[in-house]
This record gives C-alpha cells, sequence and structure tokens, in this order.
C-alpha cells in the first residue's frame, strides 16, 4: 500500500464535491463574503450586518442555530455540517488502487453528502407560511397548470420582484404535470420528445430538483420531518441575487488497517461543511 494513500484518497473526494453532482438551482448563486473559519467542530464566517439580515437566518427554521448576534455590528453564520458513517476498505482492496477503485469506494460518501446538502439547501430557500412578503400560493385544480404560474408571476409582480433572476425550482409533481399541459404551453414550450420543460415559463427561469420541500396546512414541514399522505410538496421560486450559499471545508478521517490486525482493513469516513441561505427574508415563495 502507498504511503500516501490517505492523501490520495481525500483530495480525490474534495475534487468530486467541488466538481461531482451539483444541484442546477444554485447556477449564479454567489458565495457569502468571508473567509471560513474553524472553532472547534464548527465552520463559521463573519458577515457584516450592513450586508447580510440577521433576522432572516435566525427565524429560518431549516437553520434554527445558524446565526448568532455578534457584538462589533457582523453576524456569525454557521455552516452546516455532513458526516458519513465510516466504511472498511481492506488492504487487499486498496492495493495498487486507481482513480476508478477510489471513485468506487469514495462515490458513495460524495453522493450521499451532496444529495443531502442541496435537498436542505432548497428547503431553506421555501418560505415558512404565507405572509405579506413571503406568498405561498396554492394550485387552482388538482395539478399544476400554466394559469398557476401566471398566478406566481402575478403575485411577485404585486410584491415587485426584480424582472432579472427570477427562478423556480419545480418539484416532480409540478413538473410531470407540466408535461401534460399541451393546451397551454404546446410544442412550442415543451420539448416533448425529450420530455423538457421550457427553459423559461412566464418569467421564470425554470428548474428541477428531485427532493422538495412539503407543507402541511400551509406550513413548511421541518427538514427531514416524515412526509404525511396528504402533505403537499412544493414547487419553490426565489431571485438569485437574494440567494447565498458557502462551502466550507472538507475532512478525512482514516484509520489504518496496521491497527486491526484482525480484519486487516482500513476505516474512513468524511466530513463537509456547506450552506446555502435566502439573504432577505422576501423574494422567495412556494407553490403548493
Amino acid at each position: 500500500m502507498p504511503k500516501n494513500f490517505p492523501e490520495i484518497w481525500e483530495q480525490r473526494v474534495r475534487q468530486t464535491l467541488k466538481s461531482g453532482d451539483t444541484a442546477d438551482f444554485l447556477d449564479g448563486v454567489n458565495e457569502l463574503d468571508g473567509d471560513v473559519q474553524q472553532m472547534g467542530e464548527e465552520n463559521v464566517i463573519h458577515i457584516p450586518t450592513t450586508e447580510f439580515s440577521p433576522d432572516v437566518l435566525i427565524n429560518n427554521k431549516t437553520y434554527p442555530l445558524a446565526v448568532q448576534d455578534y457584538d462589533d455590528d457582523t453576524v456569525i453564520v454557521k455552516l452546516d455540517k455532513y458526516q458519513t458513517k465510516p466504511t472498511k476498505v481492506t488492504d487487499d482492496q486498496i492495493i495498487g488502487s486507481s482513480y476508478d477503485k477510489i471513485d468506487a469506494v469514495t462515490r458513495s460518501h460524495t453522493n450521499a453528502i451532496s444529495s443531502r446538502k442541496f435537498k436542505k439547501a432548497l428547503h431553506a430557500l421555501a418560505p415558512d407560511s404565507n405572509t405579506d412578503k413571503t406568498p405561498v400560493l396554492e394550485l387552482a385544480g388538482a395539478e399544476c397548470t400554466y394559469e398557476d404560474l401566471v398566478a406566481l408571476k402575478d403575485k411577485c409582480d404585486a410584491l415587485e420582484w426584480p424582472e432579472e433572476g427570477r427562478r423556480l425550482v419545480l418539484c416532480n409533481k409540478h413538473y410531470n404535470a407540466l408535461l401534460k399541459d399541451r393546451k397551454n404551453f404546446g410544442d412550442q414550450l415543451i420539448n416533448y420528445r425529450k420530455g423538457e420543460v421550457s427553459p423559461v415559463i412566464a418569467g421564470f427561469e425554470i428548474k428541477k430538483y428531485i427532493a422538495s420541500p412539503h407543507y402541511a396546512s400551509g406550513n413548511k414541514k421541518a427538514f427531514g420531518e416524515v412526509v404525511g399522505q396528504t402533505d403537499k410538496p412544493a414547487s419553490v421560486a426565489f431571485v438569485v441575487e437574494n440567494v447565498k450559499k458557502k462551502t466550507g471545508l472538507t475532512k478525512q478521517y482514516f484509520s489504518e488497517a496496521s491497527k486491526d490486525t484482525e480484519n486487516q482493513a482500513n476505516l474512513l469516513n468524511y466530513r463537509h461543511y456547506f450552506i446555502a441561505v435566502p439573504v432577505e427574508k422576501k423574494f422567495i415563495a412556494s407553490l403548493i
């Protein structure tokens, strides 16, 4: 086994998390300003209150501990910590490992982290409930139609959302319903041969993500809460400029096989920090 085995695998995981699975609903979203600092097991950044609204994050149910008040006109944003469970890799499996072998072992870790952090990111961008500035609109009928998107646009217009940068992340149920809505869309807005929704509908840049937040009685369910049969999946709308993200540190934990004489197996797992949040409690909406 090469002496630099742990370092090679850790570097490969960093590369995969950076350039691998992504969620295109975060394309073009700017990073939060400020360097990530490690405080114990936490990754935090300090942000001037003039550039960020601490009240938004304090009241954000997705991240109840994400922000703490600071006494010199800044707030502390705490990134979410994602950890994988250890995987056993024997010496026989890793001797002479190529990148194909490295990817085969580490992909389950990077995929699990990516899926979890992007699902939580979209959940954070959905309003907690219907308010004057954060509308949660119900569908007019049983399925999502073009008229529902126009109603959402009308609501956003009334709230004076910027015309540029409006983005709508469709949940699976709404996405599939729109594919059937030939009456309003026709071939001009949907490519039926590819099964794709038009990139822009009713002024919204259309995106899709496999996992969506859910609402019960008009209120957003907590992240990770079990979804009930009557809960409604949400399509989430936001203005790109009102969203920020931040990627923190990625760390590998490794236990060498030399310390396990019976099994001659290595153990490794990973820790990764990330957050995505609205800057202000406005320019976000849900369609349920």
